[in-house]
């Protein structure tokens, strides 16, 4: 799940109450070669390490590329790779193996945007995205978790990051190796913004509808684990970073995640009929969205001018949505600070 325009700071949740580095230590890079990359994602990686995805086929790319989310009434035109060019942008996606980040990926593949992970598990880009050339698609190895991987070179020529990072809600198996909603919502978003660079253009981070509420009914059900809190201390702490930011709450995630291989099926079978997008701020919205759709929301507010330094939530519902029409979703932004 993942809204409000003005965010106070947590009471009883000082933003100062730890110890942490405003710049975290760095250390430097090195090749990595995908047979030897680890398949481990632990969070005591020692170093930061960079390869290009170059095996397998590129199923989720080619799935979104097939899915059609698009509105019957879209403009191809619009919808084209030369809306966004790739040599106007470089995308740092954080979390691009999850449910979100992987479509967000996949779409900036079809859109010929030059793009870069940062991964825990590098190999799990290669078996995800397939073969792409190192110009498209660059994969790093490193964990937000622990500020010493993140080495100013990952950052270097980033115009524009989306964080998507996450875990669940309630204790897992997930929540092994301290996947905590601590360690990733907070922790790690707090490290991650630490260390982006002022040149940034956009940062967009997803977060969860409630995070306002989270002493609340029903909320507080679902932040019995503090999943809620913690989202609300990474929003905070990006907000008060001085980085230009756009934030993205979604209501409770459908469509995926996709564990398959095979993600053809998968998007063709479950990517459906929720395609109309609802979007409001103040942290009123509740209901569900398509991990598509906050995947395209992410992807056109780097580019929209009027989204910087707003939150938005998002939900969707049936009916024909904007697809990837860059006015469509203009309007819809718009929408949604007139409500």
């Amino acid at each position: 799940m993942a809204s409000n325009l003005l965010l106070p700071p947590v009471r009883g949740f000082p933003l100062s109450g730890g110890k942490y580095p405003k710049h975290p230590r760095r250390i430097p890079l090195h090749p990595l070669n995908p047979s030897s990359s680890s398949s481990s994602s632990s969070s005591s990686s020692s170093s930061s390490k960079c390869i290009s995805s170059s095996r397998r086929r590129p199923s989720v790319a080619r799935a979104v590329k097939e899915e059609v989310i698009q509105s019957p009434n879209s403009d191809p035109a619009l919808d084209s790779k030369t809306s966004l060019p790739a040599s106007s942008k470089l995308v740092l996606v954080v979390g691009g193996t999850g449910g979100v980040g992987q479509l967000i990926v996949a779409s900036l593949l079809d859109r010929n945007i030059k793009s870069r992970l940062l991964l825990r598990d590098p190999e799990k880009a290669a078996t995800l995205f397939g073969k792409q050339d190192e110009e498209t698609l660059q994969v790093y190895k490193g964990d937000t978790r622990n500020p010493e991987d993140l080495d100013p070179s990952i950052f270097e020529g980033v115009t524009h990051v989306i964080c998507c990072t996450g875990t669940t809600a309630f204790p897992t198996k997930r929540w092994d190796g301290d996947n905590t909603p601590e360690k990733i919502d907070w922790e790690g978003v707090r490290n991650l913004v630490s260390a982006l660079p002022s040149s940034l253009k956009r940062i967009v981070l997803v977060s969860s509808v409630g995070v306002t509420k989270f002493n609340e009914l029903p909320w507080s059900i679902m932040n019995l684990f503090g999943v809620l809190k913690y989202k609300k201390m990474g929003e905070d702490f990006l907000c008060s970073s001085g980085l230009p930011f756009t934030i993205i709450r979604a209501g409770r995630l459908t469509d995926g995640p996709y564990t398959s291989y095979d993600l053809n099926t998968l998007l063709k079978a479950t990517a459906g009929q929720r395609r109309a997008v609802l979007m409001g701020q103040g942290d009123k919205l509740v209901g569900e969205v398509s991990r598509i759709v906050v995947a395209e929301a992410c992807i056109q507010a780097l580019d929209i001018e009027f989204t910087e330094g707003k939150i938005y939530e998002v939900n969707s519902v049936e009916g024909d949505g904007p697809g990837t029409d860059p006015q469509k979703w203009r309007e819809i932004f718009r929408t949604a600070e007139a409500k």
